[in-house]
């Protein structure tokens, strides 16, 4: 049976960091807690209990004003991923970068004019 990918991660901008953890957490009742020193002013938002279903994401302030939330897709290998894209017309708007802890992630667009992530985790930057 062949491998689906699935996405893994969102981030959402904000313009007001306290205003939008208050508003997420009491209408979801998310967990939202700092990264941490690695990733300055990015916080890590847990959508589920223990043994729940769901994906997680992270909060960051918003770096221009039509920044979207963004969904990350885990592949395999981001670098056929990021090739195969490019052939079925989609285009690059962040290269691939390693992220700490995690692996790579890139930012991309689709032929529709949306935007996604994608991300490879990787035990070399654990």
């Amino acid at each position: 049976m062949k491998k689906m990918q699935t996405p893994i991660h969102f981030e959402i901008p904000v313009d007001n960091m306290e205003r939008a953890q208050k508003f997420y957490r009491e209408l979801f009742e998310w967990d939202i807690s700092s990264a941490g020193n690695n990733f300055d002013n990015y916080f890590i938002i847990k959508t589920t209990e223990d043994g729940r279903t769901g994906i997680n994401g992270g909060m960051l302030m918003r770096s221009n004003p039509d920044q979207p939330i963004i969904n990350y897709i885990s592949v395999d290998d981001i670098d056929a991923s990021l090739t195969k894209l490019e052939e079925l017309g989609g285009s690059v708007l962040m290269p691939k970068m390693p992220v700490k802890g995690v692996g790579w992630n890139c930012v991309v667009r689709d032929t529709e004019n949306n935007m996604f992530g994608m991300i490879q985790k990787n035990k070399i930057f654990k």
